[in-house]
C-alpha cells in the first residue's frame, strides 16, 4: 500500500515541520532527499558451492551538521524506500539529540536466519568492499541494526583495514568491546528510550513505579527495555510481550529478566510460564499505562490507533506510527514519544565510540550513562518545550527542533 512506503512517511513527517517552520521551496526540496544513494549488487559464494547475488544500499541523506550515521540491517524485505526512510530519520535523530553527525543507513537483501556463520561474515566483508570508497569515519559511520551484530561490525571494520593498510577503528561503531567498542552500547538504545519514559512520566504527572507496560518486539531493544525499567524507574509492572512469533500475557506481571532468559534459550517469548498467548495486534491494544513498540515499520496504523490506550508511547522501534495514526492518537491524548527522539540512545553512544575511537582513550560504563542520560534528558525537554510553546504533537515537535538545527546549518554552509 502506498500510503504505508516508509519513505513516503517519512518525507509526509517531515512536510509537516517545513510547513509550519516557514521554509521556502528550495530548501524543503533539499531536506526530502537523500544527499548520495549506493545500490549495489554482491557476489557471495555460499557453503554449497553456489555463488549468489545480494542487493544492497547505502543511503548519506544530509551531512550539514557532520559526517553520516547510521545502521546496517540484513532483512529479506529491505528495499531503497526503507533505506531512505530510516537515514532521513537518522538526520532528524542525531540533531535532536545535538550531536555533530548527520543521517545516513544502509541495508542488504538477505535472509541471515538462513545462513550460516561463514555465509555472514562473506557477506559483510564483500558489502565492506563494495561500499568502502563511499563511507570513512570522516564521511559515513555504519553501526548495527536489525540482525546485524557487533561480530558482523568487527568483520566489516577488519575489512576496512585490510583495504586501507592500517587500523581504522572509528569507520564503524557497534563493534566488540576488545576491539574498539564502547562500554554502554548493547542497551544504549533501549537505556535512552526509558530516560525519556521517565521525564515524561515526571511531566504528565504518572507515577513509573507502579504503571503496567507491555513491550511489543522482543529483540534487543525490547528486552533491554523490559529490564531497564525495572532497574533505573524502580518499579513498574510488564503485562504483556512479543515478538515475531507470537506473545505472551500476564495480568499479575512478569519477571523480565526471567522472560529474557526464556527468549534466548527457546528463541520466542510464546509458553513462558504463568502466561496466555496473546497476538501482536492484540498487544496493542492494552490498557496498560506505557507501550512500547520495539518491531518494525507501521505497527500502529489508521487501522489500529483508535483502539490504543496506553497513556505513554515510547517508539523503540523506527517508524512504527503512521502519520494518519498520529493525528488519531494525538487525538485520544496518547502522548508519543517518537522513534528518533525515544531511540535515540543508540546513536549518542555510537557517537560516544566515534569520540573515544578518535582519541585512542576510552571512558567507564559510568562515565558513559551519565553522558547519555545527560544528552537524552536535554533532548527530552527540548522537544517537550517545543510541544507546549507551538501546541503540536511531540513528533512535530521533535521534528521542529531537529529540522531547525540542520537548516541552519545548510543555511551557514550556503546550500540554500
Amino acid at each position: 500500500m502506498a500510503e504505508l512506503n516508509p519513505f513516503k512517511i517519512a518525507q509526509a513527517q517531515l512536510d509537516e515541520a517545513t510547513e509550519i517552520l516557514g521554509y521556502d521551496k528550495g530548501t524543503r526540496d533539499l531536506l526530502r532527499w537523500p544527499k548520495r544513494e549506493l545500490v549495489v549488487h554482491i557476489p557471495v559464494r555460499m557453503d554449497s558451492g553456489e555463488v549468489k547475488v545480494f542487493e544492497a544500499y547505502r543511503v548519506q541523506y544530509n551531512d550539514a551538521l557532520g559526517p553520516t550515521k547510521g545502521g546496517l540491517r540484513f532483512h529479506p524485505a529491505e528495499t531503497v524506500d526503507t533505506v531512505r526512510a530510516l537515514a532521513a530519520w537518522m538526520t532528524w535523530k542525531t540533531a535532536v539529540v545535538d550531536i555533530p553527525l548527520g543521517g545516513g543507513k544502509g541495508g542488504v537483501v538477505c535472509n541471515p536466519k538462513e545462513m550460516s556463520e561463514g555465509e555472514l561474515e562473506r557477506l559483510a566483508r564483500a558489502y565492506m568492499r563494495a561500499v568502502g570508497h563511499f563511507i570513512g569515519p570522516d564521511v559515513d559511520v555504519p553501526a548495527p541494526d536489525v540482525y546485524t551484530t557487533p561480530q558482523i561490525m568487527a568483520w566489516m571494520a577488519d575489512e576496512y583495514a585490510v583495504m586501507r593498510g592500517y587500523n581504522v577503528p572509528g569507520v564503524i561503531t557497534g563493534k566488540p568491546i576488545p576491539v574498539g567498542g564502547s562500554l554502554g552500547r548493547h542497551d544504549a538504545t533501549a537505556r535512552g528510550g526509558i530516560f525519556c519514559v521517565r521525564e515524561a512520566a515526571v511531566a504528565l504527572g504518572i507515577d513509573p513505579k507502579t504503571a503496567t507496560y507491555a513491550v511489543q518486539g522482543f529483540g534487543n531493544a525490547g528486552q533491554y527495555g523490559a529490564t531497564l525499567y525495572q532497574e533505573i524507574l524502580g518499579g513498574g509492572k510488564l503485562i504483556a510481550a512479543s515478538d515475531s512469533r507470537g506473545g505472551v500475557i500476564s495480568k499479575a506481571g512478569m519477571d523480565p529478566a526471567k522472560l529474557v532468559e526464556h527468549k534466548l534459550s527457546t528463541g520466542k517469548v510464546e509458553n513462558f510460564g504463568g502466561t496466555e498467548p496473546i497476538s501482536n495486534e492484540d498487544l496493542l491494544e492494552l490498557d496498560v499505562d506505557i507501550l512500547f513498540p520495539s518491531a518494525l515499520e507501521n505497527a500502529i496504523t489508521d487501522k489500529n490507533a483508535a483502539k490504543v490506550k496506553a497513556k505513554i508511547i515510547c517508539e523503540l522501534a523506527n517508524g512504527p506510527t503512521t502519520p494518519e495514526a498520529d493525528k488519531i492518537l494525538q487525538e485520544k491524548g496518547c502522548f508519543v514519544i517518537p522513534d528518533f527522539l525515544a531511540n535515540a540512545g543508540g546513536v549518542t553512544v555510537s557517537y560516544f565510540e566515534q569520540v573515544q575511537n578518535n582519541m585512542n582513550f576510552y571512558w567507564t560504563i559510568e562515565e558513559v550513562y551519565e553522558r547519555l542520560d545527560k544528552k537524552m534528558t536535554d533532548a527530552f525537554h527540548a522537544v517537550y518545550e517545543m510541544h507546549k510553546a507551538k501546541k503540536v504533537n511531540m513528533r512535530v515537535a521533535a521534528y521542529l527542533v531537529a529540522v531547525s538545527r540542520v537548516a541552519e546549518a545548510m543555511k551557514l554552509r550556503g546550500w540554500v
